[in-house]
């Protein structure tokens, strides 16, 4: 067994290393087939260099530009999911960043391919048409909403019973794909870099003078000498066509001004406390205005300039992200003690712009000189500053939990409670033998445990462990990606770590015989079956042999078919009946509930027939069982030398002739730990007894165990 263990290791290695040599997952559709699915007027361009979209133009708008983007998921956001296997939505986005349509192109989810089938995802992903990226978009559950408090910004979709994890991941591969679109063609900023955007505080105010304003740069300055401008235009057409900037370099040619008027000390020490109280109301939330004036020999703002429009010579930007803003057309006097500007506005920034009034943002002027009369030589020079007031006039809302932390936090109550059976299970493997002594006792303890991992952890939570998490962690890993989508299933994760961490302990039998839901429901199936008096068949040892052979032959080519043939993979893996059983409560076509049922069937009759002799999982977690550092199931010098009690009673065939324990096939039941800490049911020490006796033998000391008798 040992040998082919380490076969199947090496195998598995030499298998992730050729998942490197083959190519990346890529999108679905082609321009012409896009191009069917939005018929005129709407019409789908080719697919932009910068970003892997197309734009949608229509013939009603057609001076408009793209009215739409439509993009695969796949090509910007390969959010690998509960399978390890990127789903690939179609996704439109109109120029708003409102979702006009998402679309199930391809998924490899477990509970979508035959479980539920896909009509609850393809219903999911409906919900998305007419949502906003700018609304905080979260999916609920059956387990209650995973965000508290509430805006009118805030939407909570409707989540899928039974697929927790897998829409979540839907969720964040939706949302990430969406924004980078937006960041890329519709000025959006980087939101989920930085956290949610500061706002300005109403309660913070201090009368201060133009003066002071600047020179504590809640007004912003930039002075532009004209010895500065002629360096900008050195070497260019524009180069010493500016007498005036010759004769006078020391003159200023441009002074700029801006300040954050949604900032009450800024807003009314520049417009007056009514013509500020009058501004907040014009904007709407997440609207942001700026007082931009100018001073010197030239304006920001020229005579041809019109009103209600963003001003042709100077943009804004943050992040190297453009942001819009438009004259306000607000009437406002010069601030008191200010110079004399020869022009100034008050500019809008939309909230499409996601504008951060606390960071560092930057104004750039564009600078144009001409050289020549009838047909001039036209350059362009720009200067820029950064403008950020200063943080103390702003509040910072709480960053907000990555989205795999928020679905912990959603399950906590169950976490908890599967926590506590944790506890309980180590407490009660730690010391075995108080529990197992009393034959009752240990069979209430052990029935009422099974029950809990069938209804609670498997019918319930959900935390049914299965193949497919390997599976997936291959096909993850071999495409670069980390094992973040397993963050999303906390249930799971709790259960494989505990897991994880008994195979140094007590081997690979704590999960198979406590902790697996489709294990329990074998066990009562069996229960009953002893009640009914069903007859029981017991293998020949060297056709059990051979049988729990195969089930490492099923783990190398379903670990083979992952890393290779992935679509025979997913066919494969339904050799495990636990999505039936557990997942979908039996709730699927009618093959794979006779497969599942014809497994407990089988079990009636050869107790625990699945894990025994088919479980590819079990053999995944027979290997992690040689991690074992003890020996902890106490053994005599009689046990096997000659007492046969404890392999005679083994439901398991787990104790050789010789008395020894196979940890490998071992369900950590207890029965032989009851037995050997039973004076009534222990035959050495029966015998003793008769004999007239009354020295207990001391058991054998074992590895990592202390000698006890």
């Amino acid at each position: 067994m040992a040998l082919t263990a380490l076969r199947i290791i090496r195998v598995c290695v030499a298998t992730l290393a050729l998942l490197h040599m083959f190519p990346a997952l890529a999108g679905d559709l082609s321009l012409d087939q896009l191009a069917r699915r939005f018929p005129p007027p709407l019409h789908v361009q080719p697919k932009l260099a910068d970003v892997p979209a197309w734009p949608v133009t229509s013939e009603l708008e057609p001076d408009a530009g793209p009215v739409a983007y439509v993009f695969e998921s796949i090509d910007l956001a390969p959010i690998p999911g509960f399978e390890g296997t990127p789903m690939n939505l179609l996704i439109t986005l109109d120029r708003s960043g409102t979702f006009t349509d998402v679309t199930v192109l391809r998924q490899h989810e477990p509970v979508f391919l035959s479980g539920l089938g896909e009509a609850p995802l393809n219903e999911f992903v409906k919900q998305y048409a007419g949502r906003n990226l700018r609304q905080e978009i979260t999916v609920s559950s059956a387990y209650g909403n995973t965000r508290t408090g509430g805006s009118e910004r805030r939407v909570v979709l409707d989540g899928v019973t039974k697929a927790t994890a897998s829409v979540r991941i839907v969720n964040q591969t939706v949302l990430a794909a969406g924004l980078a679109v937006a960041r890329a063609r519709l000025g959006f900023a980087d939101p989920g870099s930085r956290g949610p955007a500061a706002h300005a505080r109403t309660d913070v105010y201090e009368k201060l003078s133009f003066d002071a304003l600047v020179e504590r740069g809640w007004i912003g300055r930039l002075t532009v000498t004209q010895r500065e401008a002629e360096k900008l235009f050195a070497g260019t057409d524009g180069e010493g066509v500016d007498d005036d900037a010759l004769a006078h370099p020391d003159d200023t040619l441009i002074e700029l001004y801006v300040g954050y008027l949604n900032a009450p000390g800024i807003g009314r020490a520049v417009l007056g406390d009514a013509r500020h109280a009058d501004l907040m109301q014009k904007l709407e939330p997440g609207q942001h205005a700026l007082w931009i004036a100018s001073r010197g020999r030239e304006a920001f703002l020229g005579r041809d300039f019109v009103p209600g429009t963003p001003p042709p010579r100077l943009s804004l930007t943050q992040g190297d992200l453009p942001a819009e803003m438009r004259d306000l057309v607000f009437d406002h006097p010069a601030p008191e003690g200010a110079p004399r500007f020869n022009a100034s506005g008050v500019f809008r920034v939309y909230a499409e712009a996601a504008l951060d009034p606390a960071r560092p943002m930057q104004l750039a002027l564009t600078i144009t000189r001409a050289k020549g009369m009838m047909l001039p030589r036209i350059t362009h020079k720009s200067v820029s500053f950064d403008y950020a007031p200063p943080a103390s006039l702003f509040a910072y809302p709480p960053t907000p939990l990555p989205e795999w932390l928020l679905a912990w936090q959603g399950r906590w109550p169950d976490l908890a409670a599967i926590g506590a059976a944790l506890l309980l299970l180590t407490v009660v493997l730690s010391k075995p033998q108080w529990m197992a002594r009393n034959a009752l006792r240990l069979k209430l303890f052990r029935s009422g445990f099974l029950a809990f991992t069938l209804i609670f952890i498997g019918w319930y939570a959900q935390g049914q462990l299965s193949v497919v998490q390997i599976t997936g962690a291959i096909k993850t890993l071999s495409a670069g990606q980390n094992l973040a989508s397993f963050l999303y299933d906390p249930v799971s994760l709790l259960i494989i770590a505990f897991t994880a961490i008994s195979f140094f302990i007590w081997g690979r039998g704590t999960f198979c015989g406590w902790l697996c839901p489709f294990g329990a429901l074998q066990e009562f199936v069996a229960m009953l079956a002893k009640a009914l008096h069903v007859p029981q068949i017991r293998l020949p040892a060297r056709l059990a042999g051979v049988l729990d052979r195969g089930r490492f032959v099923i783990l190398l080519a379903l670990v083979i078919a992952a890393a290779l043939a992935p679509k025979v993979a997913e066919s494969l893996v339904e050799i495990e009946p636990f999505k039936t059983a557990i997942t979908v409560g039996f709730d699927r076509s009618w093959p794979y509930v006779a497969w599942a049922l014809g497994l407990l069937l089988a079990g009636a009759f050869s107790y625990k027939f699945f894990c025994r002799y088919l479980c590819p999982l079990g053999a995944a977690m027979a290997l992690g069982g040689k991690l074992r550092r003890f020996d902890w199931l106490v053994r005599r010098a009689e046990c096997g030398k000659p007492c046969q009690t404890c392999r005679h009673r083994c439901e398991y065939d787990a104790i050789d002739r010789s008395g020894d324990i196979r940890y490998d096939d071992c369900f950590q039941c207890l029965d032989c730990v009851g037995i050997h800490a039973d004076p009534q049911r222990c035959a050495p020490v029966l015998l003793y007894a008769r004999k007239g006796r009354t020295v207990v033998p001391v058991s054998i000391p074992v590895r990592g165990a202390p000698a006890t008798s």
